[in-house]
């Protein structure tokens, strides 16, 4: 239920809709404002409900050292995407100096104004990147302001817990450091390539095991808390069917995979050779007709499937090849939730790994040694289960997968920039750098 607060917490409660509202620094504040309700305000208000009215912040009156570094944080933070903190910054340093005296109201509305400018603030930390297809459902979702200031709550150490939040990750801080920097050489502006290279380092975690696939460098890299472990090369897609950014999870491996040839390669190669060549093509690379890429599919026979009807769009037919050495998945892939139909595979085509520009899939990505990042994932040797096609194994643990495309990272202290192959940079750097403005 809305409940009534001082003007100082109203102030920044409303900071999100409606310019700042000026709080005099020591001025007593007027009770009796009325908060519209709002997801942050009705979290703030039953996490102090839970407490009784603990303080978070403040020790008698007095601003934790936690509290200090959210209020730099916010100052910076329209390059994180929350454009009003800077308001909040001001706001909150005004009210904690409003509770120095030790008043209850002024240090009530000092702790919700802060509690609620955190949660505004983690959310556009963790909001979803734009461009970046999400294959888990709880993918790309803000945390709720509830669990946000739970964990703050639990925190051994709520400054070092504010800061852990609030780099993201190594590669995030090591951008959004540079991006500032260079905001403040050029009036407030950084280069739109960094800040849209920005953006995509936000989508990766903090700790914990998962995988990055850089679309840029053609480079896959296996983490570990924070530190790459492992890394190998990698083939993506060309241009014309450049490889999507996705976050999703990986919870199994398959062994002996078919290949499902893209419904589109049917008509437009598999169909037009067969015509010229007859049905000895389809043996000869190990091809069968099916009726879908399920696993209850039904081989079809020769006299089921028009293979002119096929060419010209008027049958659609679906076409696996079969596990074996000529496989164009190879040994082994690793799939996971997306709505693009991209995955992970091995290859047998490893000469390709030898060229310096690796954008030369149909989308999925190639590994050059799927048997390491296998092993990786099992904890053990990757062996298949039998020589039956599709034989899928659990991980002990799902592993998420970023693919992203980093044309520009910061190695050796100095910012590098790759080739920007698929032309993102400059749309989504020139929309963040505008809101910037």
């Amino acid at each position: 239920m809305p409940r009534m607060l001082n003007g100082a917490a109203l102030a920044a409660l409303m900071i999100v809709a409606s310019p700042a509202l000026a709080v005099t620094p020591g001025a007593p504040t007027s009770a009796g404002a009325f908060v519209p309700a709002s997801p942050a305000a009705s979290a703030v208000a039953s996490f102090y409900a839970s407490r009784n009215n603990a303080p978070l912040w403040t020790a008698n009156g007095t601003a934790r050292p936690a509290a200090a570094r959210l209020i730099e944080h916010l100052r910076q933070a329209p390059i994180d995407g929350l454009a009003s903190g800077p308001h909040l910054a001001t706001q909150a340093q005004a009210a904690l100096t409003a509770a120095q005296g030790g008043n209850p109201a002024a240090v009530r509305d000092a702790e919700r104004l802060l509690s609620t400018a955190w949660v505004l603030y983690v959310q556009a930390l963790k909001a979803p990147v734009a461009g970046v297809v999400y294959g888990d459902q709880s993918a790309g979702r803000a945390p709720s302001g509830a669990l946000i200031l739970a964990q703050a709550a639990v925190a051994a150490s709520l400054e070092s817990h504010v800061e852990a939040v609030a780099s993201v990750n190594p590669l995030y801080a090591q951008l959004r450091q540079a991006a500032l920097t260079q905001a403040s050489a050029n009036g407030g502006v950084p280069d739109r390539r960094l800040i849209a290279n920005l953006d995509r380092a936000r989508a990766m975690p903090t700790r914990g095991r998962f995988i990055m696939v850089d679309a840029a460098s053609q480079r896959l890299f296996m983490y570990q808390d924070g530190q790459v472990v492992d890394s190998m090369k990698v083939i993506v897609g060309k241009p014309q069917y450049a490889t999507p950014m996705i976050a999703s999870t990986i919870h199994y491996a398959t062994f002996n995979p078919y290949w499902h040839v893209p419904p589109e390669m049917v008509k437009r190669i598999i169909a037009k050779n067969v015509l010229s060549q007859g049905a000895g093509y389809l043996k000869a690379r190990g091809y069968e007709v099916v009726t879908g890429y399920t696993d209850d599919a039904r081989v079809l026979g020769q006299g089921e499937v028009n293979w002119r009807a096929v060419a010209d769009g008027s049958q659609q037919v679906w076409v696996r090849q079969l596990p074996g050495g000529a496989n164009s998945m190879g040994k082994m892939k690793f799939q996971f939730p997306n709505a693009t139909g991209i995955y992970l595979h091995d290859t047998p085509q490893k000469e390709l790994f030898a060229q310096a520009q690796r954008t030369l899939s149909g989308g999925c990505v190639r590994l050059e040694d799927a048997r390491r990042l296998g092993q990786w994932l099992l904890g053990r040797d990757p062996i298949a289960p039998s020589a039956a096609p599709e034989q899928h194994v659990r991980l002990p643990q799902g592993v998420p997968v970023y693919i992203t495309y980093l044309t520009v990272q910061p190695i050796g202290g100095q910012l590098t920039q790759v080739a920007d192959v698929y032309g993102r940079d400059e749309a989504a750097g020139a929309t963040r750098v505008a809101a910037l403005q």
